[in-house]
């Protein structure tokens, strides 16, 4: 076993240097059974934030994280296995309907999902807004609810990927979480544990994204999908725009019902269609030989027809929740209050700010686990608007708390007179295409 060297390792990364496998491998080890303190875990994770890592170094720490606990065998599901990954984003609950459409395709999911981390919401969050869902499953009963009902939402257990559970929680603290070779290894952890056969991941861009340019998006989704193919996962990433709100709602229970409403076969056009994107390319990676035009138009209708609802339904039984809420919404959090944001003036909507809206959210209760409030945007940018006309509206559950996010609310408004163009959902695609 390689002897602990913490403030040698310290030193060279502060310096630039890089270190060897095993180096990489005993500090993990040693940090994950306690045996390095967090101030030094603190500082070397600090340096690697300056100074980066080298290809072989994230990898060498991804594969680190990945076998510091259990890893998955499930393969006796019969199928194969799909997941998907954002890196957050404002109004993102495309989990919510990727994992029962794409287990009603024939292809289990078996995704571990993560909480609220700053202004993005997180998808933890707004599965626990469902009355009695249980994200916090044994790593038995994770497995039980897939082989039953063909997809599952969990939380990381203690003993899925443990390092990166307790690194993410220090670099949530140490403010080093926007770093690319430490999101990599944190996000592939989690993920590669799951016996995949085929991950698509969503790095979104823009002011409502960590990542706030579609080049350092593409940089991310170019390491995420060249180490997720390096451990035999095909991955592909789509670099997806995030400076408007995805979808309408913003918001946990807000959410919750909007992806009802979509597997419904209804809900907003941008969402649904992301929705559809990601879907198909998770079946098709999944299944290679498949068509994907074939298969786009089998997801298509996996949503009209209810049946992805029926799945989602039984996932939510399965999970200890309410299935009733799929016909009544109104079994979720309500909040008792509503405040409708009007257009000042005429024109075309230039600006939605993702960032601005989300910090409201948050500030009108989301950050207090109020599951109940947050916003609906009703327009969407390059959408005529005429004067007083509804921008959003804010559910609320305290008062005192409208007038302070207000102003900010319509501040992340902006309408201007020349016709505007709408912005591509989906800027790009990086890695495996389908039917390849």
């Amino acid at each position: 076993m390689e002897r602990i060297q913490m403030p040698d390792w310290i030193t060279r990364k502060r310096n630039g240097e890089s270190l060897a496998e095993e180096e990489i491998s005993a500090l993990i080890r040693a940090y994950t059974l306690g045996e390095i303190p967090d101030s030094q875990m603190a500082a070397w994770l600090m340096a690697v934030f300056f100074q980066g890592m080298n290809a072989q170094e994230t990898l060498a720490l991804t594969r680190c994280m990945v076998d510091s606990g259990l890893r998955l065998d499930l393969s006796g599901l019969g199928c194969p296995r799909a997941d998907k990954h954002s890196t957050g984003g404002v109004g993102d609950k495309t989990s919510l309907v990727l994992a029962p459409l794409v287990a009603a395709a024939g292809v289990a999911v078996p995704m571990i999902s993560g909480r609220t981390l700053g202004f993005t919401g997180g998808t933890l969050n707004k599965l626990e807004s469902i009355p009695g869902f249980r994200v916090d499953l044994t790593v038995p009963e994770f497995q039980r609810v897939l082989e039953k009902v063909g997809c599952a939402m969990i939380g990381q257990t203690a003993e899925l990927a443990p390092a990166d559970r307790k690194i993410y929680a220090l670099r949530d603290a140490t403010s080093t979480v926007e770093c690319i070779p430490l999101i990599v290894a944190s996000i592939l952890s989690k993920k590669l544990v799951e016996d995949l056969d085929a991950l698509v991941l969503d790095v979104k861009f823009g002011s409502g994204a960590f990542m706030p340019s579609a080049e350092k998006a593409a940089e991310l989704a170019g390491k995420l999908v060249e180490v997720a193919n390096s451990f035999g996962t095909r991955t592909c990433a789509l670099l997806t725009d995030m400076n408007q709100p995805l979808g309408a709602a913003i918001g946990n229970a807000l959410e919750v019902s909007e992806a009802i409403e979509a597997l419904q076969g209804g809900g907003p056009a941008d969402f649904v269609g992301l929705c559809e994107d990601l879907a198909t390319y998770m079946v098709v990676l999944a299944l290679p030989q498949e068509d994907p035009e074939k298969v786009r138009q089998r997801i298509s209708k996996l949503m009209s027809s209810g049946k992805a609802l029926e799945y989602f339904g039984r996932m939510v039984e399965a999970q200890g929740g309410d299935p009733r809420i799929v016909d009544h919404a109104d079994l979720l959090p309500r909040s008792r209050h509503q405040h409708v944001v009007r257009a000042a003036s005429p024109g075309y909507l230039a600006e939605a700010g993702a960032r601005g809206l989300a910090i409201a959210s948050m500030n009108i209760g989301a950050a207090l686990n109020d599951p109940a409030v947050g916003l609906v945007v009703h327009k969407k940018v390059a959408d005529l608007v005429e004067k007083g006309e509804p921008l959003c509206t804010i559910h609320y559950n305290k008062e005192a708390l409208l007038s302070q996010v207000l102003p900010s609310v319509e501040m992340s408004f902006r309408i201007r007179q020349e016709k505007v163009q709408p912005p591509a959902l989906v800027a790009g695609i990086i890695g495996a295409k389908p039917g390849k």
